[in-house]
């Protein structure tokens, strides 16, 4: 069929399988979002963002309405948020976040991946500090119906850090713990939120040389 078949089947299989991973990391947010607050979007602000996060990665709505179900399911696995710490080679501080429903597993599995690449496998605490824990948004700028300036003085009493415009909307960076009022914020005055989720962004960096 020649190169050119060959090489667009390779793209098509790279595609779907980024695409089966983000939906299954998507379906196991689903899960703990239900396990947390109950299976109403309406009542569950935590399920409402996951669903957003579904529709910005093209999910289709009978997978995500598949795993509501299953995750209100008793017999489901409950994921638990874990957080690993430990330094990559050359010192280079890595905070790693995992859902598991098999602590242990997840802790073996971590740690051989920092012995498997010359890492350090930290203690908790050990490199935490060293992060800012934020929150993002991103909304659709159509539904903004006043300058960038006006839109960021809108939102400082949320304490936000940062507003700005890409190609794909309008971005927005708050403290973590401001997630849940921002998101309250935005749908009351109808803007859409595309897309939302939570950042750790390094206070300082590490200049690496090529070698």
């Amino acid at each position: 069929m020649g190169r050119a078949f060959e090489f667009r089947k390779a793209r098509k299989m790279k595609r779907w399988s980024a695409m089966a991973k983000t939906f299954t990391r998507i379906g196991k947010d689903i899960v703990m979002a239900v396990k947390e607050g109950g299976p109403n979007p309406e009542t569950n602000s935590r399920l409402r963002a996951v669903m957003q996060n579904a529709k910005s990665a093209n999910m289709p709505k009978d997978n995500v309405d598949r795993a509501i179900k299953k995750a209100s399911d008793k017999d489901t696995a409950n994921y638990k948020e874990v957080l690993f710490e430990g330094y990559a080679p050359h010192g280079i501080a890595v905070i790693i976040e995992t859902a598991t429903d098999n602590n242990n597993r997840t802790v073996a599995n971590v740690r051989a991946a920092f012995n498997k690449c010359d890492g350090t496998f930290g203690t908790s605490g050990s490199v935490i500090f060293m992060f800012d824990h934020t929150c993002n948004f991103r909304v659709k700028k159509e539904d903004i119906d006043m300058d960038l300036e006006e839109f960021e003085l809108e939102l400082i009493d949320f304490d936000v850090e940062e507003v700005f415009e890409d190609e794909d909307g309008i971005l927005i960076y708050a403290p973590f713990e401001q997630f849940g009022a921002i998101q309250n914020y935005l749908e009351e005055k109808s803007i859409e939120i595309l897309s939302s989720g939570f950042e750790s962004i390094p206070t300082t960096t590490k200049k690496l040389m090529e070698e």
